[in-house]
This record gives structure tokens, sequence and C-alpha cells, in this order.
């Protein structure tokens, strides 16, 4: 339940997006984030999870003739990251993403932490190698790593590639990680840790995870949105979604009736 006391760390409001075919793959989304909360996205796919996670860090820009309509508003500053003249770049430092398969650069383990740092003009090597340690240390890797950084980062097993990432993605202190089903890749014990690992940073900062695992949704989340062809059909707290969900339509996903 949405006590008084939860602060919004960011909402869409209105948003509609659209591809460059002219697909308009999510239809006037409205919907909060808390802060210090994980939030989950389920749906069948193709229901536009993704696409709207892809929004929060202007992703879609990548590709020439994507639009968006609506916005997407930080607090407690009030800015729409979907703004002209807001810089993409600053806004994926300040909410950054976990893919679906570990994708490490072809760098070392060290610089791989470093990137995001270098990019924002970090020079000085003792605030780089502080800032790459307490990033490794908050994707728990630390202690496996720390006697081979400069070992390239794909001789790591899938799973430490995935906590590398979320290291690397930790680096630029982001306020927001969106997290885009960052286990389907991964073997039981590597996904247990990542979802550990995901209750940990809450405690930092404020998560948006996409996932097609009912169960994960229902381990790890404080809040529930269900989506279907573009459109939010439900958003409550977790435990009221899994168990006593308001809409037939979220209810026949839940239970396995439909998707």
């Amino acid at each position: 339940m949405v006590t008084p006391t939860t602060a919004l760390k960011a909402e869409s409001k209105n948003l509609d997006f659209y591809y460059s075919n002219g697909h308009k793959a999510l239809k006037g989304i409205n919907m909060p984030l808390y802060e210090n909360k994980i939030t989950a996205l389920i749906g069948p796919s193709g229901c536009g999870k993704s696409t709207y996670l892809r929004c929060f860090n202007r992703m879609h820009d990548l590709y020439p003739g994507n639009k968006y309509d609506g916005e997407i508003i930080m607090h407690p500053d009030n800015t729409n990251v979907l703004a002209d003249g807001v810089d993409a770049i600053e806004v994926r430092m300040r909410i950054s993403m976990v893919f679906q398969k570990p994708n490490p650069f072809p760098k070392s383990i060290y610089e791989n932490v470093a990137y995001g740092l270098r990019v924002r003009g970090e020079s000085n090597k003792r605030v780089i190698d502080d800032k790459v340690e307490e990033a490794l240390k908050g994707g728990a890797i630390w202690n496996e790593v720390k006697d081979r950084l400069h070992d390239l980062a794909f001789n790591l097993s899938g799973g430490q590639q995935q906590r590398l990432c979320i290291a690397r993605a930790l680096a630029t202190n982001p306020e927001i990680m969106l997290f885009d089903e960052p286990t389907s890749a991964l073997d039981p014990i590597a996904t247990a840790n990542i979802e550990e690992l995901m209750s940990e940073l809450r405690n930092k900062l404020t998560i948006l995870v996409v996932t097609h695992n009912m169960q994960q949704a229902a381990r790890v989340s404080d809040y529930t949105a269900y989506m279907y062809l573009g459109e939010l059909i439900e958003y409550g707290d977790t435990d009221s979604i899994f168990t006593r969900p308001t809409r037939k339509e979220t209810e026949d996903y839940i239970t396995g009736k439909f998707g």
C-alpha cells in the first residue's frame, strides 16, 4: 500500500510512443515510480513492457523516426526527461539500464566500470579507483574480481558478467535503475544472486524491472504493473495484484489462463 511517506521518484504522464513505422506501441501510460521501491512490469510478449522501460533513459533516441508523446517527470526537480533540450546522455547517467543478456564491453573488468566515469570527464585515477571499487562492491562482485581487475570481462561467468554490468551501471550514481529481464539468460543460482542484489540496491535507488517470471515479480517487487497491447491495465502494490487483482484480465494472466 502506498503510504503518505512514500516519495514519488518519477512518473509517466499520458505517455504514447510510436515506432518509426508508425506503430503506436504505448497508449497513454500514467504510472508512478516510488523512491527506493522495486516496480515490476508484467504482461505477455509484445505488450509494450520493454518499450516503456526504454523510454525512461531514451534508448529509443538511438533509432531515427521513433517518437514520444507525453512526459516522464523526474522528482524532486520536476525534469521532463523527454523534453527538447534535455541531454539524453545525462538522462542515462541518472537512469541506468541492465539488459536481458550480459553485455560487458570488450575491455578489462576495471575499464568496464570506469567507462561511464570517463565519459563524464573524470580523469583523476584515485577517484576512478575508488569509484570502481565502490561500484564492484555495490554489484556484489568485488571479492570475486579484486585480484583480476585487468582481466578481460569476457572471462567471467554469465552470472558474474551480469553483476559486472550492474556495477558498471552503478558507477555513475544513478537515481533509477532499469532491468530488462535481467535473469532470463541465467541459471537458478545466478538468478537468486541477482534477485538478492536487487533487493539490496533498493536501499540506494529506485528500480523498474521487466520480467516474464510471475514468481520473480512476486518475490522482488513492491509494486506491479500489468500491461497488455500497449496499455496499462492494472497497477498496485504487489501483494494486492497477485492476491486480489481488480481486473479480470490481470487475474487471467497471473493464473495462467491467458498469455
